[in-house]
């Protein structure tokens, strides 16, 4: 553990240039007197590092001076891959990892890359989970990425939506994937890839033996056709519909990329207050309901019949219940 601080110090003023002791500290996450005795077991060690007092001071290696020691770890160069989402890799357990590869690559780096590489550190951040929506409690993560790297299986006990609301299934853990802010399991069960979600994993056991990766499996792949085979399954009619300009271009947001094709693809009519009669597919009729309701005034349904009088008796209910507010009725 001080062996790797000694070489995060060296390269940290080799990618920065002067640090301050207590600059140092912050960044790994020490006390000052800490780095205090690391620099001098450095100079012990005839490594060119001198240091200036007051207030603009700080560590500094004797220029020109650079480590060769910034060869990755394993578990550093598989972490490489999420160098761009700190979050999950914290949510791995590899956010130190991730620290300490991405630190060993900017010290690799020439004097020009490096300062390139950083500036695009500072500019851009990449945030996975959507609007309105917090990162859900995943305890269970750490274990499952460890049977994912070590191919061991495991047994859960899973929470789903239908019932019985509670199994018990052993599980080959074949790889994670986050979506929208959510982790899911892909794993196979009874020789059959089958998708859950991290967070509804109640109780998790690793067992010790081993299983191979089906052949010919590529988890892009697999995910892909996941996502194409959800969307038909959810998308169980359609709804002829007249937009409003600000109707129409709510569609993405609201109903997803798939209504937001159809509506764009199956537009029939557009009258002069460019109000856009079209076609997009939707849910069973009680998602339907809720999804227009929040389009408000700038949605108007034509077909089918049945979600168009339900639309109406559900205005209809709210209007009478703030009617009756107006009057003094709770």
């Amino acid at each position: 553990m001080r062996a790797a601080r000694l070489l995060s110090i060296l390269l940290l003023l080799q990618t920065r240039g002067r640090m301050t002791a207590q600059q140092l500290a912050a960044e790994l996450e020490v006390s000052v007197r800490t780095i205090y005795r690391d620099v001098e077991s450095l100079h012990a060690a005839g490594v060119p590092l001198y240091g200036d007092a007051g207030w603009s001071g700080g560590y500094q290696l004797l220029e020109g001076y650079r480590t060769q020691l910034t060869g990755l770890t394993t578990d550093e160069a598989e972490s490489l891959f999420l160098s761009g989402l700190p979050g999950p890799a914290a949510e791995l357990g590899l956010g130190a990892v991730v620290t300490a590869a991405q630190l060993k690559l900017m010290a690799a780096l020439p004097a020009d890359l490096r300062d390139r590489a950083g500036r695009i550190r500072e500019r851009f951040h990449l945030d996975t989970p959507g609007w309105y929506r917090q990162n859900e409690e995943v305890p269970h993560l750490p274990a499952v990425a460890e049977a994912v790297w070590s191919q061991h299986r495991i047994t859960i006990r899973y929470r789903r939506w239908e019932a019985p609301r509670e199994v018990v299934r052993t599980l080959d853990p074949l790889g994670l994937v986050l979506k929208g802010g959510r982790w899911y399991l892909v794993a196979a069960s009874r020789d059959k890839p089958r998708t859950y979600r991290v967070s509804e994993i109640l109780e998790l056991n690793p067992l010790d033996e081993t299983f191979d990766r089906p052949e010919g499996f590529h988890l892009t792949d697999y995910w892909q056709d996941y996502l194409d085979e959800f969307d038909r399954r959810r998308h169980r009619g359609q709804a002829t519909i007249r937009l409003s300009p600000r109707g129409f271009e709510r569609i993405p947001d609201l109903f997803g990329h798939i209504a937001a094709q159809a509506a764009g693809a199956n537009v029939s009519d557009v009258d002069d207050e460019g109000w856009v009669t079209t076609t997009i597919p939707i849910e069973e009729m009680s998602h339907a309901l809720g999804e227009f309701l929040r389009l408000g005034t700038d949605v108007r349904v034509v077909e089918p019949i049945e979600l168009r009088d339900r639309i109406a008796a559900t205005v209809k209910e709210l209007d009478g219940y703030y009617a009756q507010l107006g009057h003094g009725v709770g």
